[in-house]
C-alpha cells in the first residue's frame, strides 16, 4: 500500500509574507505608526475575535454574512472581527467613556471576512486605520481625509485620487420618492455595486415617474470638481439632499486649506457597502487598480449602540492593496540596512562574537556565521545574502572588512 505523502497547505483565502514581503509590510505599518502618532492619535489594540452580539450591535445584522463564527467553550458564539470600527466603539464607549472629547485612536490590524479571494484581497487582511471620536462637523471629517491622503503619499504613491461623496444625498432622494424599503435597498444596493444596468431595471419596474427615474439614474454620473456640485444643487430639491451637498462643499474647501485639494473629486454616487454610515463617505483610487487602496466616513449612531452618544469618523488602510499599487507602479519601497556579515576560520569563534556583539551595540545590523568558512567561501556568502561588507576574522583574531 503506497501511502500519500502529506502536502501542509494553508486555509483558503490567507496567504504567507515571505521575508522581503514581510519587510515590506513592516516598514509600511511602523511609517504609518508614526504618522498616525505625530496627527496625536494613540494607539489601541482589540481581540481579534468578539461575541458575535457586539459586532451585530455595531454594525447590524448584516455583518455576520462576512464573518467567520466559532463557539467557545460556554457556548457563546463568537467570531472574528470583520472590520476594525466596531471594536474600537465599543472600546470607546466602556473603556474610554470618561476621556475628554475628542478621542483620536488609530490601529494596525488583520481583520477576516469570507471573499472570494483576489489580488489585494484575501480572507484574512491587514489594515491600518484612524478613527476620530466625540466630534461632528466637517473640521473632523476634513482632517481624516487629510490623514488618508498623507498616509498613502507617506506610503510612496502619489497618483490617487479620493472619491467624496455623502449618504444623505441619496437618503434624501430615497427619502421623497414612492418607494418601498424594499425597492431603496435594491437601488443602493446596486448604486454600492456601479451596477448601471441593474439600477435600471430596477428603476423601470419601480413605478416612480419619468423625473424621478431619470435623477436617480444620473446619480453614479456625478463625479468631479465643484460644478458637480452646483449641478446637482439645482436639480434636487429636498433639503435632506441640499444639506448633504453643502456639507460636501464645506470639507473641499477645509481641505484646501491642507493643500490638497487636488486629490479630491466629488463623487455623488459614492456609496459604501456597510450600513453604519451616516454623512460623509470617501474613497481612493490609483490606476491599474480595480478597487479602492482605502475608504472610510462619519458614522455618527455607532457607539450609541454601545450606550454613548458619540458622533465619529475615520477610515481604514489596506496594506496588502497599497503594497500591490506600489509594484504595478513600479515603485521600491526601502530595504532595512544589512550592514556587515562576519565570517571566521576555526578558532576565531569568540572573537568574532565578540566582534559582531561591539557592531550591534553600535546600532549595526549583523550576521555572524555560524561555521568557520574560508574568506573565499565568506565573501559569497556575504554577497548572496546582501551585505554591504564583509568582516572577517582570521589567524591570531586578525579582522578584516572589505
Amino acid at each position: 500500500m503506497i501511502r500519500r505523502q502529506f502536502l501542509p497547505q494553508i486555509p483558503y483565502g490567507t496567504k504567507d509574507f515571505l521575508p522581503k514581503e514581510a519587510t515590506h509590510k513592516r516598514v509600511m505599518e511602523n511609517s504609518l505608526a508614526a504618522l498616525f502618532a505625530r496627527w496625536g492619535y494613540d494607539e489601541v489594540v482589540t481581540p481579534a475575535f468578539e461575541y458575535l452580539e457586539t459586532l451585530n450591535a455595531g454594525a447590524g445584522d448584516g455583518v455576520a454574512q462576512g464573518t467567520f463564527k466559532f463557539f467557545d467553550r460556554n457556548n457563546n458564539l463568537l467570531a472574528l472581527r470583520s472590520d476594525m470600527t466596531t471594536p474600537i466603539a465599543r472600546v470607546a464607549a466602556t473603556r474610554l467613556k470618561e476621556s475628554n472629547p475628542p478621542l483620536r485612536l488609530f490601529y494596525l490590524a488583520n481583520v477576516f471576512r469570507h471573499e472570494q479571494a483576489q489580488a489585494g484581497r484575501q480572507c484574512e487582511f491587514y489594515q491600518a486605520g484612524v478613527e476620530l471620536l466625540g466630534t461632528g462637523g466637517p473640521a473632523a471629517d476634513a482632517e481624516v481625509v487629510a490623514l488618508a491622503v498623507e498616509a498613502l503619499a507617506e506610503a510612496g504613491l502619489d497618483n490617487f485620487k479620493i472619491g467624496l461623496g455623502q449618504v444623505e444625498f441619496i437618503n434624501g432622494l430615497m427619502g421623497e420618492s414612492s418607494l418601498t424599503p424594499e425597492d431603496q435597498q435594491k437601488i443602493k444596493h446596486h448604486l454600492v455595486a456601479r451596477d448601471l444596468v441593474g439600477l435600471g431595471e430596477a428603476l423601470t419596474v419601480s413605478g416612480l415617474g419619468a423625473d424621478a427615474q431619470r435623477l436617480i439614474r444620473h446619480i453614479p454620473l456625478w463625479q468631479g470638481d465643484d460644478a458637480v456640485i452646483q449641478e446637482a444643487y439645482g436639480q434636487v430639491k429636498n433639503e435632506v439632499s441640499r444639506s448633504a451637498l453643502e456639507n460636501l462643499a464645506d470639507i473641499k474647501r477645509l481641505l484646501a486649506g491642507y493643500g490638497l485639494e487636488r486629490y479630491i473629486r466629488f463623487d455623488l454616487g459614492l456609496f459604501r457597502d456597510l450600513d453604519y454610515y451616516t454623512g460623509m463617505v470617501f474613497e481612493a483610487y490609483t490606476p491599474g487598480l480595480g478597487f479602492p487602496l482605502c475608504g472610510g466616513g462619519r458614522y455618527d449612531t455607532m457607539v450609541a449602540a454601545f450606550g454613548i452618544d458619540c458622533p465619529a469618523t475615520g477610515f481604514a488602510f489596506g496594506i496588502e492593496r497599497v503594497l500591490l499599487a506600489l509594484e504595478r507602479q513600479g515603485i521600491d519601497l526601502p530595504d532595512p540596512a544589512k550592514d556587515v556579515y562576519i565570517g571566521w576560520r576555526e578558532g576565531a569563534l569568540p572573537a568574532a562574537i565578540a566582534e559582531a556583539t561591539r557592531r550591534r551595540q553600535q546600532g549595526q545590523a549583523v550576521e555572524l556565521a555560524l561555521e568557520p568558512a574560508t574568506r573565499e567561501a565568506a565573501k559569497a556568502d556575504q554577497v548572496a545574502k546582501g551585505y554591504a561588507r564583509l568582516l572577517y576574522v582570521g589567524d591570531d583574531s586578525h579582522v578584516d572588512e572589505s
